[in-house]
């Protein structure tokens, strides 16, 4: 016991010191660590107490954390690894009370609990807080009651933008009225937004922390966190807040929509730009990459440095080692997404296969909801796109179902069969079908189908009657090349002299500055502006051609035509790009000639089209099992390759269709995963070669991951002179899993320190379950830990517990009878249905 003890006070220790807490002066800092009310530690109480403070005959002694004024501040409650730090709860509050502490942190030296007696429960924490953060956080007086009763209306908003709205209320009609907020670009909260609001105060009542909006594209989630923000704030329940973004571009949308909305009450500002002094504002906006960066979020900031954490698109921006960020901080939690979770409901992932792509989403929105405290699939709130457009502020579109001969037998059962010559002369049929379209599929007069078929039957701009602004979804960046280059052509016969190959654009990850020009196309001046009306501002270049850089986030109201030139695999993509259209506008904003605006007969945005050339609408509305696994393609394309890749094939043969191509029908889509190799000798020139890499290097600071990866599989890997393949990094890594991509990068540019091995992410799995278990049975948890990683990692133990085969378990050299005996029983359920809801299964792969 001894022993252990001495274990648990050692982690203790190092950890206080690293959070800056001291147990001995350092020049003219105080000591800020007593054992007892009044008694310092000296260098003589180490004979006595031993060099971690163990040798004690009534059990471990309690630390007492001073202020910088050298009173009581936290008490910390030690105890053995053999024990959970929770039993010392009662004990603990009875000492901090006694001596008018507000803050305990009970620890066994592996798990870490923070407790702020006027707020709740203790909060698991993995790294000890600053005295300087607590000092802060202490500002904060937490008022529940005050979150629930805090009277919200429409004008909640309006009134911080300008505080005398109310008393200037002197107009003297609707129009006069209406002509203030429009000048003063007053922002006011509609019914389903304060709604919102409502959910959330109830949710509060009840005793919960952590919220999740599902609200639909263009619902201004933005808007309601803006003012859930000065809720928080107004009422003392939070000093400072961080709104977590997954991509640079939506730092600055986000803090330039907080500073119009609360910029006379409340500081908003990005970290990147404000790293010495964002203590001084109550909105710090960031990305999760750059918190992630060398673990920053960890060497940085302090878990009690926020007092509401907001995640944006929470379904990306939490997945994966991101969860870690948004978990690390103490306080309230709300997640924004506007992707809805009804899909899965059917879906059942015991039947699915390891490597399922459906799989991998599924679990990742499971995820998002257990992280929000939602784990019966609910959110605090929903406001749907079928809400948004029966309540009148969101629109559906007319779908144009155009099917080709070509792509309707790509789509069938049967596939597109073709007879090719073998390199032996002779001859054999081939069959095609829809994943190969675009990778060993081509077709110059399908596509070409296509851009006609869309060209004539797009919604023109309502004030120039030009082709409105479009978006085109392509398979791969040698796709969407292809399709602006034909569309060019033909907007040069169509409209002559009106374009110089300006209509179409490819913004595409290859594209240099791709981002910015999807700013442009959103700020009307891509390629430039005004190009049918003189008085009337909207792009020159009429489409961008993109395969997955306009999807989540990508906020352009104008958008009235959205072509989806690609069979789309899964359910979450669809609804982000089909709400890329849904958002209301109204043109006669881009008129800059007031006669001209009372001249517009139908100035408001309806309706917009979605050109759907391979039947998505109708697979996801009807025909798509979510019940079914998806059977893998033989060697089909990566997730990693960027939203369709290059266009490189994958084995089998490449066809080129040359004949005409017709419009008819399609039927279905269907997905598959893959990966990619490489060799130790390599390595040292793969980091150089990356490295020394201007783009790849840019884009890894800014976080656009599916660029990097897009480029690297494109422009670096299986080039003659190397030929790197990701197999082969993986095996010169010499790592007992299975790398991705991204970690290898990662790794090279110093986001992470080194690779974690097997064992390393099986314990932080193990972490994030006693999280959310916090199992009353400390004893057992050795043995919970066990089962936990022989299940994960074994498939043979996974089939004898999955089929209840348990004799079979006396001849397992990896886990034993005896072991599972040792298992709670409770917890023999509970382990495998847990790995199998949140755990992939892949990462641990040799």
């Amino acid at each position: 016991m001894q022993h252990k003890e001495a274990t648990a006070r050692i982690k203790i220790n190092k950890l206080l010191e690293e959070a800056g807490w001291r147990f001995f002066a350092e020049g003219k800092r105080p000591a800020n660590i007593r054992l007892e009310a009044k008694v310092a530690i000296t260098t003589q109480d180490l004979d006595t107490l031993g060099e971690n403070y163990e040798k004690v005959t009534k059990g471990f002694i309690d630390f007492l954390l001073l202020n910088d004024k050298g009173f009581p501040f936290i008490v910390l409650e030690a105890k053995s690894e053999a024990k959970n730090p929770l039993v010392g709860k009662e004990q603990a509050r009875k000492y901090a009370r006694s001596q008018n502490c507000r803050f305990i942190i009970l620890s066994n030296g592996n798990l870490h609990y923070f407790w702020d007696l006027e707020r709740g429960n203790p909060y698991l924490i993995t790294t000890f807080p600053t005295p300087d953060s607590v000092t802060g956080y202490q500002k904060v007086t937490s008022n529940p009651q005050a979150l629930v009763h805090e009277q919200i209306g429409a004008n909640y908003i309006a009134l911080t933008q300008r505080p005398n709205y109310a008393s200037e209320a002197g107009w003297q009609n609707e129009t006069e009225r209406l002509n203030y907020i429009k000048a003063n670009k007053l922002r006011f909260l509609r019914p389903y937004q304060l709604n919102a609001i409502v959910a959330l105060q109830q949710a509060v009542k009840e005793g919960k922390e952590r919220f999740l909006f599902e609200m639909a594209t263009g619902t201004g989630k933005t808007l309601v966190a803006a003012a859930l923000i000065k809720l928080f704030l107004k009422t003392g329940n939070a000093r400072r807040v961080l709104f977590l973004v997954d991509r640079l571009e939506l730092e600055d949308q986000a803090k330039k929509s907080f500073s119009a909305a609360l910029s006379n009450d409340y500081q908003s500002v990005i970290y990147k730009e404000n790293r010495d002094d964002w203590r001084r504002a109550e909105i710090v906006v960031t990305t999760v990459q750059s918190l992630l960066f060398n673990n920053k979020y960890r060497r940085l900031f302090s878990p009690t440095d926020f007092d509401l954490v907001i995640s944006d698109e929470a379904h990306r921006s939490i997945g994966g080692n991101a969860r870690a960020v948004f978990d690390y901080f103490i306080g309230y939690k709300l997640g924004l997404t506007a992707t809805p979770r009804d899909y899965l409901k059917r879906f059942e992932g015991t039947k699915s296969e390891a490597k399922d792509p459906r799989e991998t989403e599924r679990r990742l929105l499971l995820d998002t909801y257990r992280t929000f405290g939602c784990e019966n699939s609910q959110p605090t709130y929903r406001y749907s796109l079928l809400d948004g457009v029966k309540d009148g502020y969101l629109i559906n579109p007319i779908v144009v179902d155009a099917r080709s001969e070509i792509t309707t037998a790509l789509l069938s059962e049967r596939g597109y069969t073709v007879t090719v010559s073998e390199d032996n002369g002779e001859n054999s049929d081939e069959v095609f079908r829809q994943r190969q379209f675009e990778k060993r599929f081509f077709s110059q007069p399908t596509n070409q189908l296509f851009c006609k078929v869309f060209l004539e039957n797009a919604l023109r701009d309502p004030i120039s009657g030009e082709i409105g602004k479009s978006i085109i979804f392509a398979v791969s960046q040698h796709h969407a090349l292809k399709l602006t280059e034909i569309l060019n052509l033909m907007a040069d016969r169509m409209f002559p002299c009106k374009y110089q190959s300006n209509f179409a654009v490819q913004v595409t990850s290859q594209i240099p500055d791709a981002q910015q020009l999807t700013i442009n196309f959103t700020n009307n001046n891509l390629l430039g502006s005004a190009n049918f009306l003189d008085t009337y501002k909207t792009s020159k270049a009429r489409v961008c051609v993109t395969v997955a850089m306009m999807t989540t986030g990508y906020d352009c109201p104008d958008i009235i035509n959205i072509g989806l030139f690609r069979p789309i695999f899964s359910p979450t993509d669809f609804i982000q790009i089909k709400g890329r259209g849904t958002r209301q506008h109204d043109f006669r904003e881009q008129l800059f000639d007031e006669t001209l605006k009372s001249e517009v007969t139908n100035p408001l945005k309806k309706v917009f089209k979605l050109f759907d050339f391979f039947a998505n609408c109708e697979y996801f509305e009807e025909k798509f099992d979510y019940d079914e696994v998806i059977k893998l393609p033989k060697g089909g394309s990566s997730g990693e390759e960027g939203g369709g890749g290059g266009g490189a094939h994958n084995g089998g043969n490449i066809y080129e269709h040359k004949g005409d191509d017709l419009l008819v029908t399609i039927e279905e889509a269907t997905i598959g995963v893959e990966g990619m190799k490489i060799d130790r000798m390599f390595f040292e020139r793969f980091e150089d070669a990356v490295r020394e890499n201007d783009f790849i290097a840019a884009s890894v600071e800014a976080g656009q991951w599916d660029k990097v990866i897009d480029y690297v599989n494109r422009e670096v890997f299986e080039k003659p002179h190397d030929y790197y393949t990701l197999d082969k990094l993986r095996k010169a890594a010499a790592v007992d899993r299975r790398l991705t991509l991204r970690e290898i990068l990662e790794k090279i540019f110093g986001l992470i320190p080194r690779f974690k091995s097997k064992d390393e992410l099986l314990e932080e799995e193990f972490a994030k379950f006693i999280a959310d278990y916090k199992p009353e049975e400390a004893g057992a948890i050795p043995a919970m830990k066990h089962f936990f990683k022989a299940y994960a990692t074994n498939d043979q133990v996974r089939h004898i517990i999955n089929s209840r085969h348990y004799t079979e378990l006396a001849t397992n050299p990896l886990f034993s009878t005896r072991d599972l005996k040792a298992v709670p029983d409770k917890y023999r359920v509970i382990i495998p249905d847990y790995i199998k809801d949140y755990v992939s299964l892949n990462q641990f792969a040799a």
